[in-house]
C-alpha cells in the first residue's frame, strides 16, 4: 500500500509559521481575504485520510474555539495529554519515529494519505525522506521573527516546483516536490 504524506502550510514572506509565541493572528488579517476563496484547502482536505501533528500545534489548534477538523488527528508526543470526551474519537495519541507513526497509523486505522503540519513534525518526517509533496503559501508579511518552518538538516534537500499559483491579495502558493537522494 503506497503512503503519501504532504503538507499545506502557510509562512510569512520570512519564512516564519508563527511569531515567537506560537501566534498565528497575522494569518487572519481581514485585508487578505479573498470572497469565496479558500486557496485551495478543501480540495487539499478531501484528499487526505488523517493528520499527524505535534503537541504544541495540537495546543494551538485547542486554542481556535470550536475543533475545526472533520478528519481524524494524531498527536506526536511523548507526554500525555488531556483530551476532551468530544475529541476522544477524533484524536489519536502517539509517539515514535515518522516510521514508526505511519506504520502505526496504517495498520491500525487503515490510513494511507496523511497531512503532516507543524514545524517539528514537517522536519521530522523530511528527514527520514517521507514527505511527498509540499505545497507552501507565502504571506506578505515580514514577522522578523518566529518560529521557522525550516530549521537546521543534515544535507541539502532539492525540490522540484510543481506549480505556482499567484492570489490576488499577494499570496503566492509554492507546491514543490522533494528529490530524496
Amino acid at each position: 500500500m503506497k503512503i503519501n504524506c504532504s503538507v499545506y502550510i502557510a509562512t510569512s514572506l520570512d519564512g516564519f509559521i508563527a511569531k515567537p509565541d506560537g501566534n498565528i493572528e497575522w494569518l487572519h488579517d481581514p485585508s487578505f481575504t479573498i470572497e469565496g476563496e479558500d486557496f485551495g484547502y478543501s480540495d487539499y482536505m478531501g484528499s487526505i485520510d488523517a493528520l499527524i501533528m505535534g503537541r504544541n500545534t495540537f495546543e494551538q489548534v485547542l486554542t481556535f474555539g470550536d475543533w475545526p477538523y472533520q478528519k481524524p488527528v494524531i498527536v506526536l508526543s511523548s507526554k500525555s495529554l488531556n483530551i476532551t470526551e468530544e475529541l476522544e474519537e477524533k484524536v489519536h495519541l502517539t509517539g515514535g519515529s515518522p516510521v514508526e507513526i505511519l506504520d502505526w497509523a496504517t495498520k491500525k486505522f487503515g490510513y494511507k494519505s496523511f497531512y503532516i503540519d507543524g514545524g517539528t513534525t514537517i522536519q521530522r518526517f523530511l528527514s527520514a525522506s517521507l514527505i511527498d509533496q509540499l505545497t507552501i503559501t507565502k504571506i506578505p508579511v515580514i514577522l522578523g521573527q518566529g518560529i521557522p518552518l525550516f530549521d537546521k538538516i543534515a544535507n541539502d534537500l532539492r525540490l522540484e516546483l510543481i506549480d505556482l499559483i499567484k492570489f490576488e491579495n499577494g499570496f503566492v502558493q509554492l507546491i514543490y516536490q522533494p528529490k530524496y537522494k
